[in-house]
């Protein structure tokens, strides 16, 4: 499995260069707001505020960026605000940041537990119809994951999964011979046969899924092998998001 940020939420040339005197003044107070925590300040002051939305972080940003937290926790008062929106539950104001991963090498399995989160992702996924996966393709035929729990019940499990996974490949490879269509004779390759995903995802259902697909919650090792890489993804680009996902698992 390969987890990779292709894309996140960022602030538009029009208005970076409207913010850019505050931003600059914010710098020389050594505080320095992501992207995501400027949009997440504006979405969440504009449902208190007559301020426009565009204009709020020009009025607000010394209130709430340059001050310690008022709640006696770490980081800024933005991020005060932003704990006690999170756990208010207004999470909506969390939509408005984006987050696109590549997710390479996963089975179908996987795939079959991550499309029943539906509400805040698009998944573009690769087609086992359009693919062509025979062994004398391009493709040189399926690749799939070999769970753990085959690999630690010792090689005649390994032996007994991989001789299985042979012959799919060469009844797949027959049927094409025989003049079936790929659409059609996918229907004998298994859940372990690898795909490759392209997913969007707001921060709200991130956190949601990460509640729900992290280890220790009784998910599958693979989801939620996956469930951390995005949560890693995710915090490098927006660090202050990290004490939201299930903050009180960590130490």
């Amino acid at each position: 499995m390969e987890v990779s940020l292709l894309a996140h939420t960022q602030l538009s040339k029009t208005f970076r260069k409207k913010i850019k005197q505050e931003m600059d003044q914010l710098k020389e107070l050594d505080c320095n707001p992501t992207d995501g925590q400027v949009i997440a300040l504006s979405a969440i002051r504009n449902c208190y505020s007559s301020t426009y939305p565009s204009e709020i972080f020009i009025k607000e940003n010394k209130k709430y960026f340059s001050r310690k937290a008022s709640d006696g926790e770490r980081g800024s008062d933005a991020e005060r605000l932003f704990r006690q929106i999170v756990h208010s539950g207004h999470l909506s104001t969390m939509e408005h940041l984006n987050f696109t991963f590549s997710i390479q090498d996963v089975s179908r399995a996987l795939l079959a537990q991550l499309t029943r989160h539906r509400v805040g992702f698009s998944f573009s996924v690769e087609s086992q119809r359009y693919t062509r996966l025979g062994s004398k393709d391009k493709s040189g035929g399926f690749n799939y994951v070999i769970p753990p729990s085959i690999e630690k019940a010792g090689a005649d499990a390994v032996s007994i999964f991989e001789s299985t996974m042979r012959v799919l490949q060469d009844n797949y490879d027959a049927l094409r011979e025989k003049g079936v269509p790929p659409e059609d004779s996918r229907s004998v390759l298994p859940n372990a046969a690898v795909t490759n995903i392209v997913m969007t995802a707001n921060l709200r259902a991130l956190l949601d899924f990460y509640e729900k697909r992290r280890h220790g919650h009784g998910a599958q090792w693979e989801i939620a092998d996956m469930a951390e890489e995005l949560r890693r993804c995710v915090i490098e680009v927006e660090p202050w998001t990290n004490q939201f996902f299930a903050p009180e698992d960590k130490q």
